[in-house]
């Protein structure tokens, strides 16, 4: 029965209409009361009912046009918020002073008119009360008909401020949330132990988790000003720490007045738990450098190259090229940035970097100034069993690119490399070490002539949060199926940082070069991988997710390195950023052994080639591979010539 009432019920809308005749007889009602409370059965002559009706009447025609302009009817009953209460407040209080008006005029010609102010007051506050508590019964009886499927999830709000209390108020107001605030948390001692509307306010310390255990609270809605003041602090991970769910909201002025729907109700990302500072990057220099170039962008499709488009895309350059082999999200680009810069002209072109006919009728026709070059093969166990793809691509593709800009005079050159270029254990590290030297030593080359040519830059970093293929998103998918979560070792750790700010240090990088740098990113904290995935175990909210350890995959390390022992850095003016010093190779050495590398690898014979990659990279160890074998090798021929 109760279900058959529930289901009748959620179909079931009063009309606009209806519930205007409703307010109207509501308005009735209190004129009419009030008059029988003031003059009784008895003392309702003939002049005082005619002037209640006057009264009543212009009391309903006022309060209609009050009640029309401010909409008080268009709302569902049940779902009435806080908002909606205040709208039939602010209607009431129009409707009433515009009849007080009629009525002053009125007993200015009739000074016996039978309304005394306290009677009219009297039947104001009637009305107001009849109309709000009409409200608040349908919505009551509303919910405990329905209350067996809607049993409200206890939320703290962390924040005291005028946000936090929005957030509170938006709660307490719409249904649709169906949360019950038990108490806020603050960080401003002069408001510990205080109540603010009807809770407790708490401090956050290790006591608050005895606090939410007491009173049953798993759920903690962080207001947006707050989330940004301690973002970046351990506070919020403390609480992840304790199986407690975060939310956050959209910010206020993304409200459209007020907190609607649980769409403006987001959780928040595991990019807010990790321990990063704000990266602040020189607007000015970067747009001196883009502002009216036509920018080149390879690899414009993927992860890092369409953030450098859309971060490229906001310094008014005078037209990006956008270059990549996929097709897809080289199409879903273009309707972005269509969508976001329609002045923005742009060249977008399906090309493969290591098709040197095809790039160069690209550089021809497109003459481009300033190239960031992103295209490569990134994926470590992919480039394993397909070496001589990561040397056609990664390695010519880079060298095409990199000749070409000389022939066609570029200004700038900016390589995006890696962290697994350092000591190298792994095809796709190694050969993003070859492109770091052979763009490094043409550059040297240039400065060496002495010419005015394209200034070569290699920027280097470790992971980036959310990028194609990463960790995270594989997390949050195994996470969604229920798990297991699967981490290749318990202690394996990584550099992470987010995608706009990787690109950001990329975009600053390449305005400082000069040519011939390796600019290396100071990545914050390595994160634990399996921390990591924990967190986000917790941050989702699931229960029962396993962990399953399925051991390093080949060419992987336990750590990443930004620098080789070797090296050593030196700093620049942004605190982010150091340029590293490392061995430098002669330009007519390095591309005679690159151009052998490359021949060789079209022999797809794996072993061959991954032996003239550790030739030219000596420091490339394989670990967890197959490749192990060519090290004993070498070392064994090392051996043997001493």
């Amino acid at each position: 029965m109760s279900k058959f009432i529930q289901n009748y019920l959620s179909r079931r809308v009063l009309s606009r209409t209806a519930i205007l005749a409703l307010d109207i007889l509501m308005i009735v009602f209190s004129c009419l009361f009030m008059y029988l409370v003031r003059y009784g059965f008895d003392g309702l002559t003939a002049e005082i009912r005619s002037d209640g009706t006057t009264v009543g009447l212009f009391l309903i025609i006022f309060n209609i046009i009050s009640f029309v302009s401010l909409r008080t009817f268009s709302g569902i009953l049940r779902f009435s918020s806080f908002t909606d209460l205040l709208r039939i407040v602010y209607a009431l209080v129009l409707g009433y002073v515009l009849t007080f008006i009629a009525i002053v005029i009125i007993r200015k010609s009739n000074p016996l008119f039978h309304l005394d102010n306290l009677t009219y007051i009297s039947i104001y506050f009637l009305n107001t009360f009849l109309m709000i508590f009409s409200r608040i019964l349908v919505k009551e009886v509303y919910e405990t008909i329905t209350g067996s499927d809607m049993k409200p999830v206890n939320v703290f709000i962390y924040g005291t401020k005028e946000a936090g209390i929005s957030v509170a108020k938006a709660i307490k107001g719409n249904n649709e949330f169906n949360y019950r605030v038990l108490g806020f948390i603050s960080d401003e001692s002069h408001m510990i132990g205080k109540e603010l509307m009807g809770v407790t306010i708490y401090e956050n310390n290790q006591d608050i988790f005895r606090i939410l255990v007491s009173k049953n609270v798993h759920t903690i809605i962080v207001s947006p000003q707050k989330m940004e003041e301690i973002k970046n602090s351990a506070l919020l991970a403390n609480f992840v720490d304790h199986d407690i769910s975060l939310l956050t909201t959209v910010p206020i002025n993304e409200w459209n007045g007020s907190l609607k729907s649980k769409e403006q109700l987001k959780d928040i990302q595991i990019e807010d738990l990790l321990p990063r500072d704000p990266i602040r990057i020189n607007m000015i220099e970067i747009a001196s450098n883009i502002e009216g170039k036509r920018v080149m962008v390879t690899g414009a499709g993927g992860s890092i190259g369409s953030e450098i488009v859309r971060q490229v895309a906001s310094f008014n350059p005078n037209s990006i090229i956008l270059i990549d082999q996929a097709e897809t999200p080289l199409h879903n680009l273009k309707l972005e940035l269509k969508e976001k810069w329609r002045d923005l002209r742009t060249e977008i072109l399906v090309a493969d970097v290591s098709n040197h006919s095809r790039m160069d009728k690209i550089f021809s026709k497109t003459r481009p100034q300033y190239i960031f070059h992103a295209a490569a093969y990134k994926h470590v166990p992919m480039m394993e069993v397909n070496v001589s793809e990561a040397i056609q691509t990664n390695v010519l593709g880079t060298k095409i690119v990199a000749d070409l800009s000389v022939k066609y005079n570029a200004n700038k050159f900016v390589m995006v490399s890696t962290d697994k270029a350092v000591n190298p254990s792994n095809v796709m590290g190694c050969s993003k070490r070859i492109c770091e030297i052979y763009v490094q030593s043409l550059a040297k080359k240039i400065e060496k002539s002495g010419e005015k040519s394209t200034q070569f830059i290699t920027t280097r970093f470790g992971n980036v949060l959310g990028s194609n293929g990463s960790v995270i998103p594989l997390f949050k998918d195994q996470i969604k199926h229920g798990g297991p979560v699967t981490v290749t070792h318990p202690e394996i750790i990584r550099y992470f940082m987010t995608i706009p700010e990787a690109c950001q240090l990329v975009l600053e990088a390449g305005a400082m070069g000069k040519g011939g740098e390796i600019f290396i990113f100071d990545m914050g904290k390595p994160v634990k991988i399996l921390d990591l995935a924990k967190r986000m175990i917790r941050l989702s909210g699931s229960k029962n997710i396993k962990i399953e350890f399925t051991g390093l995959r080949n060419g992987e390390k336990l750590y990443e390195e930004l620098l080789n022992h070797a090296e050593y850095t030196k700093p620049t003016y942004h605190e982010k950023i150091m340029i590293a010093n490392v061995r430098e190779y002669e330009y007519d050495e390095i591309s005679r052994m690159i151009d052998s590398l490359i021949k060789v690898s079209y022999e797809y014979d794996d072993m061959r080639t991954v032996r003239k990659m550790k030739e030219i990279v000596p420091e490339f160890q394989s670990i967890n591979s197959p490749f192990e074998a060519v090290d004993r090798v070498l070392e064994k021929v090392s051996k043997e010539t001493l």
